[in-house]
Protein backbone atom coordinates (compact mmCIF):
# COMPACT_ATOMS: atom_id res chain seq x y z
CA UNK A 1 0.00 0.00 0.00
CA UNK A 2 1.31 3.56 -0.93
CA UNK A 3 0.23 6.64 0.40
CA UNK A 4 0.80 9.74 -1.09
CA UNK A 5 1.87 12.77 0.62
CA UNK A 6 3.76 16.63 0.33
CA UNK A 7 7.14 15.88 -0.09
CA UNK A 8 9.32 18.15 2.59
CA UNK A 9 12.64 16.71 2.90
CA UNK A 10 14.89 14.91 0.43
CA UNK A 11 15.52 11.44 0.99
CA UNK A 12 14.55 7.76 1.47
CA UNK A 13 14.40 5.25 4.50
CA UNK A 14 12.41 2.56 5.90
CA UNK A 15 11.88 1.47 9.60
CA UNK A 16 9.43 0.92 12.61
CA UNK A 17 6.67 3.58 12.95
CA UNK A 18 6.47 5.18 16.46
CA UNK A 19 3.15 6.93 16.62
CA UNK A 20 2.19 9.85 18.64
CA UNK A 21 -0.95 11.86 18.62
CA UNK A 22 0.62 14.36 20.28
CA UNK A 23 2.55 17.59 18.80
CA UNK A 24 6.05 17.43 19.88
CA UNK A 25 8.58 20.09 20.80
CA UNK A 26 12.23 19.04 20.54
CA UNK A 27 13.76 21.39 22.37
CA UNK A 28 12.95 20.23 26.08
CA UNK A 29 10.94 17.60 24.73
CA UNK A 30 13.52 15.45 23.41
CA UNK A 31 17.01 14.38 24.67
CA UNK A 32 19.79 15.46 21.83
CA UNK A 33 22.76 12.91 23.37
CA UNK A 34 19.77 9.68 23.54
CA UNK A 35 16.91 10.38 21.61
CA UNK A 36 14.65 9.67 24.35
CA UNK A 37 11.33 11.87 24.99
CA UNK A 38 11.97 13.41 27.87
CA UNK A 39 8.52 16.11 27.91
CA UNK A 40 6.85 14.65 31.24
CA UNK A 41 3.42 15.21 29.79
CA UNK A 42 4.07 14.07 26.66
CA UNK A 43 2.50 10.07 25.86
CA UNK A 44 5.80 9.08 24.58
CA UNK A 45 7.59 10.09 27.46
CA UNK A 46 10.39 7.37 27.97
CA UNK A 47 10.46 6.26 24.33
CA UNK A 48 13.20 6.35 22.19
CA UNK A 49 12.89 7.99 18.71
CA UNK A 50 16.59 6.95 17.39
CA UNK A 51 16.05 5.09 14.36
CA UNK A 52 12.40 5.14 14.04
CA UNK A 53 9.86 6.81 11.82
CA UNK A 54 8.42 9.23 13.37
CA UNK A 55 4.95 9.88 12.76
CA UNK A 56 3.22 12.80 14.83
CA UNK A 57 0.90 15.50 14.37
CA UNK A 58 3.30 18.35 13.91
CA UNK A 59 5.68 20.23 16.04
CA UNK A 60 5.71 22.96 18.80
CA UNK A 61 7.76 25.16 20.43
CA UNK A 62 10.86 27.09 19.79
CA UNK A 63 13.00 27.73 16.81
CA UNK A 64 15.84 26.18 18.48
CA UNK A 65 13.63 22.73 17.88
CA UNK A 66 15.65 22.79 14.47
CA UNK A 67 18.89 22.76 15.80
CA UNK A 68 17.93 19.99 18.48
CA UNK A 69 16.94 17.40 15.45
CA UNK A 70 20.22 18.71 13.55
CA UNK A 71 21.99 17.92 17.06
CA UNK A 72 20.27 14.44 17.26
CA UNK A 73 21.57 14.17 14.05
CA UNK A 74 25.40 15.10 14.29
CA UNK A 75 25.02 11.90 17.54
CA UNK A 76 23.47 9.37 15.60
CA UNK A 77 19.96 9.27 17.61
CA UNK A 78 17.90 11.02 15.21
CA UNK A 79 14.44 8.90 14.06
CA UNK A 80 15.54 7.74 10.50
CA UNK A 81 12.37 9.59 8.61
CA UNK A 82 9.71 11.82 9.64
CA UNK A 83 5.52 11.93 8.81
CA UNK A 84 3.61 14.96 10.53
CA UNK A 85 -0.12 15.67 9.84
CA UNK A 86 0.80 19.21 8.93
CA UNK A 87 4.33 20.17 9.26
CA UNK A 88 5.45 23.56 10.60
CA UNK A 89 8.30 25.44 9.62
CA UNK A 90 10.48 24.22 13.03
CA UNK A 91 10.36 20.51 11.93
CA UNK A 92 10.70 20.96 8.74
CA UNK A 93 14.30 23.09 8.87
CA UNK A 94 15.62 20.71 11.41
CA UNK A 95 14.89 17.86 8.83
CA UNK A 96 16.13 19.19 5.84
CA UNK A 97 18.87 20.92 7.38
CA UNK A 98 19.63 17.01 9.26
CA UNK A 99 18.96 15.25 5.39
CA UNK A 100 16.26 13.51 7.24
CA UNK A 101 13.81 12.05 4.68
CA UNK A 102 10.25 14.39 5.58
CA UNK A 103 6.77 13.78 3.80
CA UNK A 104 3.38 15.60 5.31
CA UNK A 105 -0.52 15.61 4.68
CA UNK A 106 -0.47 12.02 3.80
CA UNK A 107 -3.96 11.34 2.08
CA UNK A 108 -4.26 8.43 4.36
CA UNK A 109 -2.96 7.44 7.90
CA UNK A 110 -4.75 3.49 7.63
CA UNK A 111 -1.57 1.27 8.61
CA UNK A 112 0.42 3.72 9.51
CA UNK A 113 -0.21 2.47 13.79
CA UNK A 114 2.97 1.83 16.10
CA UNK A 115 5.05 -0.75 15.09
CA UNK A 116 4.21 -1.12 11.73
CA UNK A 117 7.04 -1.71 8.97
CA UNK A 118 7.02 1.73 6.67
CA UNK A 119 9.39 3.37 3.75
CA UNK A 120 9.52 7.32 3.25
CA UNK A 121 10.20 8.71 0.36
CA UNK A 122 10.46 12.23 0.76
CA UNK A 123 11.59 12.96 -3.01
CA UNK A 124 8.21 11.46 -4.22
CA UNK A 125 5.81 12.03 -0.71
CA UNK A 126 5.04 8.69 -0.41
CA UNK A 127 4.73 6.46 2.31
CA UNK A 128 5.01 2.70 1.80
CA UNK A 129 3.88 0.20 4.26
CA UNK A 130 6.03 -2.94 4.06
Amino acid sequence: MVIKCRPISKGKSKGELIVSNELLSFLGGVNPNTGEVIDSNHELKGKFIKDKILFIPGGKGSTVGSYVIFQMKKNNVAPRAIICLNAEPIIATGAIISDIPMVDLPESTEGLVNGAKVEVNGEKGEIRIL
